[in-house]
C-alpha cells in the first residue's frame, strides 16, 4: 500500500450521488481546500507581513546607524586634517607676526626658525621670504630657492589677494608629494611680504592610515577636480583622478551610496576643508558593512520559513481532522437515516408478513378441514377405507396444511419481535427457526449445513428478535460466500459461568486482510457489483452490542469466514460489546 493511501484522509475520494442540487454541500475534499487556503491565509499572511515590516525597519535602521558612523568618523577626520594643515598655517602666522622682515631675511635667523619648526611640528621642510613684487629673497631648505621670482604664478597672486593659501600636493623638484603654505604680512609703508613653507606629506599620510575602518574602509584626499592627494588602498595611486564621481560642494559631512566601478555598492562619505583645497573623502563596501545584518536576515528567513511550515502543518492537520469530522458525522446521519429506512422496510415486512400469515392461516383451516371430512367420509365407505392410495393422498394434504402453518407461525413470530422484548429463550430452537429462512437455498447449492450444541446450555435471556436477525444476517452473508457443496458450520458452546459463545463457519470465498478491518462500516461492501449495500453487518454490529453482546471475524481468501458471538447469559444490554 502506498504512503499516499495511508496519508490520503477517507473523505477525499467520497462522491454523494444522492446530494443533488446541494452537491456542493456534501464536497468535502472542496471543503478541506478552502478551510487549508483561508485558515492559512488568515494565518500566514500577518506573519509574513509583519516579518517583512521588521526586516526593513531592522535594514533601515543599521543603514542609518552605519551612515551615521561614517559621518562622524569623516567629521572626525577632517578635523584632523584641518588641525594639521591650520596648526602650520597658525605657525607661520606666528613667525610672520613674532619677527620683522629684516629678522626673516637674516639667513641664521630663518636656520633657526625652520629647525625649530621641524621639532615642534613635522613635516615643514624650507621657509621662504618673497616680496610683494614676488622675488624671494631670503630661502633656508634643500634647495637653492633664493632670488627665485613668483610674480607670475597663481599661487602668489591668490595670496596677494586673501592673504593665505594653502596649495595642492605636487612633486615639485623634490619630485616627492608635498603641498606649500604661504601667509601674507603688510607692511607700515603699504607694502606686504609672503612667508611661505613646503609641508612634506608622509605624517598627514601615515594619520590616514592608521585610522581604522570597517567595510574595507579606505580614506584618502582629493582637490576639487578629483586628483588624489594621499594614497589610496583600492582607488587610486597618489596624483592620479579617482575612479569616482567628485562629490558636490556641501558645508557639512554627507554621506552617499554610489555604484563602484565593479557594479558593487558603495558608501562614500565626504567633507569638504574649509579654506583649503583638499575634500576628505571615506569609502566602504556596503556588503561588509551590512555582515552582520546579512547574518541575522538568514535567522529572520529561517525563522520565517520553519514557522510557516510549523502553521501549514497544523492547519492541515486540524483541517483534515475537522473536515474528517464533519464527514463521520454526515456518514452518521446517512447511516441513521438508512438504518430508520431499512427499520420501516421491516416493519412493513413484518405487517406484510403478518397481514399474509392470517390470510393465508383461514384457507389452510378451510383446506384442514375439508381435508378432515374427506378421510371421514372416505372411513364410512369400506372400499375406501381399505383404499391406501387415497388414505396416503389425505395424509400428504395434511403434511402440506401442517407445513405451511409452521411457515406462517415463523413470519408471526418476525412479525411480534419489532419492539424491545426481553424473555428466555432455547438458543437451539432460535438457530433452527432462522435455518428454516434459508434450508430450501442451501438445498439448491448442495450446502451442508450442520449445528453443534453444547448440552450444558440452558435458556438464555435475551432480546428474541434482535438474535433472530443477527443470525440471518450472518447465515445470509454465509450462504452468499458460498460456492456449491460448500458447508456452513454453527456452533454454540458455553464460554464460562456468564456467557455463551456462538460461531458461524463456513468455507466460502473468504475476506482479504486490507477489508477486514472495515466489514463492520457503513456501506462498506465486497458486493457491490452483487447488489450489496454495505449495511448488513454494520447492522449487525449495532445490534449485538444493543443486547450487551460482542462480535469479532477471522477471515482467509480462498478458506473461508468465522464470526463469533459471545451474548451474556442473563439480559446485561447497559454491557456493550467491542469488535
Amino acid at each position: 500500500m502506498a504512503i499516499i493511501d495511508i496519508l490520503k484522509p477517507k473523505f477525499w475520494d467520497h462522491i454523494d450521488s444522492a446530494s443533488g442540487a446541494y452537491k456542493h454541500m456534501f464536497n468535502f475534499r472542496q471543503i478541506w481546500k478552502q478551510a487549508v487556503i483561508v485558515i492559512s491565509l488568515f494565518a500566514v499572511i500577518p506573519l509574513v507581513i509583519l516579518t517583512a515590516a521588521d526586516y526593513r525597519l531592522t535594514e533601515n535602521a543599521m543603514e542609518n546607524e552605519i551612515i551615521w558612523r561614517t559621518s562622524r568618523f569623516v567629521s572626525n577626520t577632517r578635523r584632523t586634517v584641518s588641525f594639521f594643515l591650520h596648526e602650520r598655517r597658525f605657525a607661520l602666522d606666528f613667525i610672520i607676526h613674532d619677527n620683522s622682515l629684516e629678522e626673516l631675511q637674516n639667513h641664521e635667523r630663518l636656520e633657526i626658525i625652520l629647525d625649530n619648526l621641524k621639532k615642534g611640528l613635522s613635516g615643514v621642510s624650507d621657509l621662504g621670504i618673497i616680496t610683494d613684487e614676488g622675488r624671494q629673497i631670503a630661502y633656508v631648505g634643500p634647495h637653492l630657492f633664493e632670488g627665485k621670482d613668483y610674480a607670475d604664478q597663481s599661487w602668489f597672486e591668490e595670496v596677494s589677494e586673501r592673504g593665505m593659501y594653502i596649495s595642492d600636493v605636487f612633486l615639485g623638484f623634490r619630485n616627492k608629494p608635498h603641498l606649500v603654505i604661504a601667509v601674507k604680512h603688510d607692511m607700515p609703508d603699504g607694502g606686504f611680504f609672503v612667508l611661505r613653507a613646503s609641508v612634506d606629506m608622509d605624517r598627514l599620510q601615515g594619520m590616514l592610515s592608521q585610522l581604522e575602518m570597517t567595510g574595507l574602509g579606505d580614506a584618502f584626499i582629493i582637490n576639487h577636480q578629483g586628483i588624489i592627494q594621499t594614497p589610496s588602498r583600492q582607488h587610486g595611486d597618489i596624483l592620479v583622478p579617482i575612479d569616482l564621481p567628485v562629490p558636490e560642494y556641501s558645508e557639512k559631512t554627507r554621506v552617499l551610496k554610489v555604484t563602484g566601478r565593479y557594479g558593487d555598492p558603495l558608501l562614500v562619505g565626504y567633507a569638504y576643508i574649509q579654506e583649503t583645497p583638499f575634500i576628505m573623502i571615506m569609502v566602504k563596501h556596503m556588503d561588509e558593512l551590512m555582515k552582520p545584518f546579512y547574518m541575522s536576515r538568514f535567522k529572520l528567513l529561517a525563522f520565517l520559513t520553519v514557522s510557516v511550515s510549523i502553521i501549514l502543518i497544523v492547519v492541515l492537520l486540524m483541517s483534515t481532522h475537522l473536515v474528517e469530522k464533519i464527514y463521520q458525522a454526515d456518514q452518521k446521519r446517512v447511516q441513521i437515516l438508512h438504518e430508520m429506512e431499512y427499520a420501516n422496510k421491516m416493519a412493513s415486512i413484518g405487517r406484510l408478513a403478518a397481514g399474509v400469515a392470517h390470510e393465508i392461516n383461514n384457507p389452510l383451516a378451510i383446506i384442514n378441514a375439508k381435508a378432515g371430512l374427506i378421510e371421514d367420509i372416505f372411513k364410512l365407505k369400506k372400499e375406501y377405507r381399505e383404499d391406501p392410495k387415497l388414505l396416503a393422498q389425505v395424509e400428504s394434504i395434511h403434511h402440506a396444511v401442517d407445513r405451511c402453518s409452521k411457515i406462517t407461525r415463523r413470519l408471526l413470530s418476525f412479525a411480534r419481535s419489532s419492539d424491545v422484548s426481553v424473555q428466555k429463550i432455547n438458543i437451539g430452537e432460535i438457530i433452527q427457526e432462522v435455518l428454516g429462512f434459508i434450508n430450501e437455498a442451501a438445498a439448491h447449492k448442495s450446502i451442508d449445513i450442520s449445528m453443534d450444541l453444547d448440552e450444558k446450555i440452558q435458556p438464555i435471556e435475551t432480546d428474541k428478535g434482535k438474535l433472530q436477525q443477527i443470525l440471518l444476517n450472518l447465515f445470509s452473508n454465509a450462504l452468499a460466500a458460498l460456492e456449491e457443496e460448500g458447508y456452513l458450520k454453527i456452533s454454540v458452546i458455553l464460554q464460562d459461568e456468564d456467557h455463551i459463545c456462538i460461531k458461524v463457519a463456513d468455507n466460502g470465498c473468504g475476506i482479504s486482510e486490507k477489508d477486514l478491518g472495515r466489514i463492520f462500516e457503513p456501506f462498506f461492501t465486497t458486493k457491490s457489483n452483487k447488489g450489496g449495500t454495505g449495511l448488513g453487518l454494520a447492522i449487525t454490529y449495532g445490534l449485538v452490542q444493543e443486547i450487551g453482546g460482542s462480535i469479532s471475524v477471522n477471515s482467509e481468501i480462498g478458506i473461508g469466514t468465522e464470526f463469533t458471538l459471545v451474548f451474556p447469559l442473563k439480559a446485561n444490554f447497559n454491557n456493550r460489546g467491542t469488535e
